[in-house]
């Protein structure tokens, strides 16, 4: 017994560390993909995915005890897709689009992150992955997480109205260590479009975890964002918000519509709207014409808070879109705060997520 015990730590050893270093490596392709890098990032990735093969290897071979079963169900469908993603991306030059297979690789990450995460209450190396780099060491925060019940109902990640990224669906994060008593800030995230709900929960848990935040991140109805028709998405995210806020405590004085490229649109879309619910709004890599004031209420727009992020190097909507948003906005009398990053593409950049929260929170 002692020996399987030994060995069975010995695998989990192995294997962790080569999961998160490619789930790691996914996030640097993922924030940093153009098509300018992709050639190089492929360079890059190739040497950061030797070990999880065999790691997979001697997993799949090693007779794990029948109570361990779950944790080894959990490291297995993490490591497989993180391996799949990575396969995926170093293949993805030779594809006829090479830029769209890059985007369809990097999906594995939700799904890895997915599979792992419910041993973040158990393996340490995994419980910081999933927390911000800054709060890492943070034995507050650490004995907070460890004196939580993660599988109590309402809390950690779930996916409403069907598995994740249903059509007009969401996807929900609750912090662990929630409370009834505290009102938490709530952040309602809205993918690309070519996204869903589903994946996009993941650019935020981290945050959100460390934070006390919750965290919607609903699924549009169509192939992408009703952009040209708010009516159809806009009052079934509305329901999903009042959803959420009847079975937990919402800080109704903190809520922030946020979204990336499409999903930023919308956040324009619906948040410049009349009588929108949403305190502050944080668009990225997003799409922006000056004939959206005209649907929006002028009374609404002085004084609201929006944090614009963009890339320099944005091939899908050229920063000037960007610049033209907010010149539009502070002339209406909107707060802006303008982030155009150097090395920025048409890409997520979660680094900015700390950013965004501490103007949003503050």
């Amino acid at each position: 017994m002692t020996t399987s015990n030994e060995e069975t730590t010995e695998i989990i050893a192995v294997l962790v560390p080569a999961i998160l270093r490619g789930l790691h490596a996914l996030e640097f392709a993922g924030r940093h993909l153009a098509p300018t890098t992709l050639e190089e990032l492929i360079g890059a990735i190739s040497q950061r995915n030797e070990d999880l093969a065999p790691a997979l290897g001697a997993s799949s071979r090693f007779a794990w005890p029948d109570r361990l079963g779950p944790v080894r169900d959990c490291l297995e469908r993490s490591g497989n897709a993180v391996e799949e993603g990575i396969d995926a991306f170093l293949a993805s030059l030779d594809a006829p689009q090479p830029m769209m297979a890059a985007y369809r690789a990097l999906r594995g990450y939700a799904r890895a992150a997915e599979a792992l995460y419910p041993l973040a209450a158990h393996l340490r190396p995994v419980s910081q992955f999933f927390l911000e780099a800054a709060a890492r060491d943070d034995a507050t925060l650490a004995r907070r997480l460890a004196d939580a019940d993660p599988t109590r109902d309402g809390v950690g990640y779930m996916h409403v109205d069907g598995p994740a990224g249903t059509r007009g669906a969401f996807s929900l994060y609750v912090p662990e260590y929630y409370e009834p008593g505290r009102a938490c800030p709530l952040v309602v995230a809205l993918h690309g479009g070519s996204g869903n709900g589903g994946a996009f929960l993941w650019s935020w848990v981290r945050e959100a975890r460390t934070r006390g935040l919750i965290v919607i991140a609903p699924t549009a109805r169509g192939s992408t964002w009703s952009l040209m028709e708010p009516q159809i998405d806009g009052p079934n995210i509305d329901g999903m918000v009042e959803r959420v806020a009847a079975d937990w405590n919402v800080d109704r004085s903190k809520q922030l519509l946020t979204g990336m490229s499409d999903g930023g649109t919308f956040t324009y879309v619906l948040g410049l709207r009349t009588a929108c619910r949403f305190t502050h709004l944080a668009p990225i890599a997003a799409a922006f014409h000056p004939m959206l004031m005209a649907f929006a209420d002028a009374d609404r727009v002085r004084g609201l808070p929006i944090h614009i992020v963009h890339g320099a190097g944005d091939w899908m909507f050229p920063p000037e879109l960007a610049q033209t948003a907010q010149r539009t906005l502070e002339q209406a009398g909107a707060a802006v705060v303008y982030r155009e990053i150097a090395d920025l593409s048409h890409t997520y950049p979660r680094d900015e997520n700390a950013a965004i929260l501490d103007w949003f929170l503050k």
